[in-house]
């Protein structure tokens, strides 16, 4: 992704606190679970925590690609396409850590089975309609709703895509 749609993806997912993030397993099926969001980089990687033994892991071992969807109320949905990659480095896992992580690992920072998942966006999607955005959405609505027809939807304001 060029400066700007990293900088753009980076503010759209400073909204959110989870993800649903979705792996490949070995029979090609996909499977989903909410995951919580440690941290995106300024580079635009995204990164969570995971046990080393997890489903996720494995599946990730198997086949790198994956899909992170978000979702904030009935506002903002951002769908990421990237390649995910798992990481047992011990001093990123310092850096990354946070307090509340101690429910899902009892030993702290230092808990051996504690991997990183870290997702490369290639391609990001989004709806946005919060703020200035959700006004503006509301006006076309009403618009759209008095004329019969649909409402025009501008690229780059509340739906953009993002790509590598």
């Amino acid at each position: 992704m060029n400066a700007d749609d990293v900088a753009k993806l980076h503010d759209l997912l400073s909204n959110f606190a989870t993800a649903m993030l979705i792996t490949r397993n070995a029979e090609d099926l996909l499977h989903a679970r909410p995951m919580e969001l440690v941290k995106v980089d300024e580079s635009g990687t995204i990164w969570f925590l995971s046990p080393d033994d997890s489903g996720k892991v494995h599946e990730i071992d198997h086949d790198t690609r994956v899909d992170l969807i978000f979702q904030k109320e009935h506002t903002l949905y951002v769908a990421v396409e990237g390649i995910a990659s798992i990481s047992r480095d011990r001093q990123k896992i310092a850096e990354l850590w946070k307090e509340p992580f101690r429910v899902w690992f009892p030993g702290g920072k230092e808990d051996p089975t504690i991997s990183l998942i870290a997702v490369e966006p290639r391609r990001a999607e989004y709806w946005d309609s919060k703020g200035w955005n959700k006004v503006s959405y509301l006006f076309k609505a009403a618009q759209a709703y008095a004329s019969g027809k649909t409402p025009e939807i501008k690229e780059g304001e509340e739906h953009g895509v993002l790509t590598s």
